[in-house]
């Protein structure tokens, strides 16, 4: 009940920015908390595949793969799905890794979608919260510019206050803001990490399954030769 008296007092006596500070507040606040759960459902459900497709991977059972990753909406399944398509007509590991580096630039935004504007809300709360404090300070020495001079100590306290308090809105949301910019930032860094150690160590089983593939045929050949 304290805290909400509180903020009552701090809005009725802050004055008009600090509606448009709370507004940007509330967006800025919105976006983390929904990019957070996107980043954290996205990061487990890559997890929880790229778990089923490392047994399969090493024993070559790129079928089963494509089967999972079909059916799955995970961000490294998608990676994998540009490689699976061209594994076929692909000649060099190159080809392949094109593929998925395009599959990455389809990824890639999703997961930085919308964090970006923390930043730049982030310097438009501090800003509007400058500007009431300025706002406040000249309302203060207008108002003691023309008052009595017993009216002028509580007038001048008065718009300080309203000066001050958008300041610390301002500061509030700068901070609050820039802190959950950075979080994210390292989350979808963290998760466009591990896309890429998944797309590298599927390059790896590809090739080396293929090399394998190319080693055996000859010496099969070579043993029906000598059967024969």
């Amino acid at each position: 009940m304290e805290a909400y008296n509180f903020i009552v007092h701090f809005f009725r006596d802050g004055g008009f920015f600090l509606y448009p500070i709370a507004i940007i507040f509330v967006v800025g606040v919105s976006i983390a908390v929904e990019r957070f759960i996107y980043l954290t459902i996205e990061t487990s459900k890559n997890r929880e595949l790229w778990n089923e497709l490392i047994p399969l991977l090493s024993a070559g059972n790129f079928k089963q793969v494509l089967a999972l990753t079909s059916k799955s909406t995970a961000a490294i399944a998608t990676v994998l799905n540009y490689g699976m398509a061209r594994i076929a007509s692909a000649r060099r590991r190159d080809d392949i890794e094109k593929a998925m580096d395009e599959s990455m630039l389809e990824v890639i935004p999703k997961m930085e979608k919308r964090t970006h504007y923390l930043a730049a809300l982030a310097n438009i709360g501090m800003l509007t919260g400058l500007l009431g404090t300025v706002i406040g300070l000249i309302s203060a020495f207008g108002a003691i510019a023309t008052a009595n001079p017993a009216e002028k100590a509580s007038l001048l306290a008065a718009s300080i206050s309203v000066a001050m308090n958008n300041t610390a809105s301002g500061l509030i949301v700068a901070i609050t803001l820039l802190l959950s910019h950075m979080f994210l930032e390292a989350k979808t860094t963290k998760v466009i990490d591990s896309l890429e150690i998944a797309s590298v160590k599927f390059l790896n089983s590809v090739v080396e399954r293929r090399t394998d593939d190319g080693e055996a045929a000859p010496a099969t050949r070579a043993m029906a030769r000598g059967t024969a």
